[in-house]
C-alpha cells in the first residue's frame, strides 16, 4: 500500500501590520525679527524733541528826549510867533477886533497871543511825549487828540461874541497855531524817535 502524498501546506495569506497613524508635528514658525516699538500718535520721544516756539519780536519806540525838547522848544516859539504875526495882520492892519482872552494878566494882545501859542505848543509836546512812553501808536492818538482840539480852538470864538467877522478871524488865527504846531512836532518825532526790535 503506497503512501499517500502529503497535504500541501495551507496557503499563507499575507499578514497585513497596522501602523499606528503618523501625526505631523506642528510646524515651528522660522525666527524672525521682533516687530518694532510702536510709538503712540502724537508722542516725540525726549530725545528727538523739536524746540519750543520761539516768541515773536517785540518792537518799541524809544525817543531821545533832548533833541526832542530842543525840538518843542523851537515850536513853541514858533507858534508864538503866529500868534503875534495873526494880531498883527488882522487887528493891526485890517483893524479887525479880535477875541483875545487874556488869563496871565499881561494886557496886551500881542503878548497875550504870543504867550498863548507857546503855552500851547509846550502842552502839546508834553503830552506826545506821554503818548510815546505809554500807548502803542503814539503818532495815531497825538493826531487825533490835536486834531479835535484845533478844532475847538477854531471853533470857540463864534460863542464869544455876536460879531461874525471878528470871530471868524480869531478862530483863524487859532488855526494856524494849531496847525504849526501839529507839523512841526510830528517832524521832531519822526527826528527823534527810533524802532527798536527785542
Amino acid at each position: 500500500m503506497s503512501a499517500l502524498p502529503p497535504d500541501p501546506p495551507p496557503d499563507r495569506q499575507p499578514v497585513t501590520r497596522r501602523m499606528p497613524p503618523v501625526v505631523p508635528e506642528p510646524a515651528v514658525p522660522a525666527a524672525s525679527a521682533p516687530p518694532p516699538a510702536v510709538t503712540p500718535a502724537g508722542a516725540v520721544p525726549p530725545a528727538w524733541a523739536p524746540p519750543g516756539p520761539t516768541p515773536p519780536p517785540r518792537s518799541r519806540v524809544v525817543l531821545r528826549a533832548g533833541p526832542f525838547w530842543g525840538g518843542a522848544f523851537a515850536t513853541a516859539l514858533v507858534a508864538a510867533l503866529v500868534g503875534v504875526v495873526g494880531v498883527l495882520v488882522l487887528q493891526s492892519i485890517l483893524d479887525v477886533d479880535l477875541v483875545v482872552k487874556d488869563p496871565a494878566g499881561v494886557e496886551n494882545d500881542y503878548l497875550a497871543y504870543g504867550l498863548a501859542g507857546f503855552v500851547a505848543a509846550i502842552a502839546a509836546a508834553a503830552l506826545l511825549h506821554l503818548l510815546v512812553v505809554s500807548t502803542p501808536r503814539p503818532r495815531a492818538f497825538f493826531g487825533w487828540i490835536l486834531a479835535l482840539g484845533i478844532v475847538v480852538a477854531a471853533l470857540l470864538p463864534l460863542t464869544l461874541t455876536d460879531d461874525t467877522t471878528s470871530a471868524l478871524c480869531t478862530g483863524l488865527v487859532n488855526l494856524l497855531i494849531g496847525v504849526a504846531i501839529w507839523s512841526l512836532l510830528s517832524g521832531v518825532l519822526a527826528r527823534t524817535t527810533a524802532v527798536v526790535t527785542t
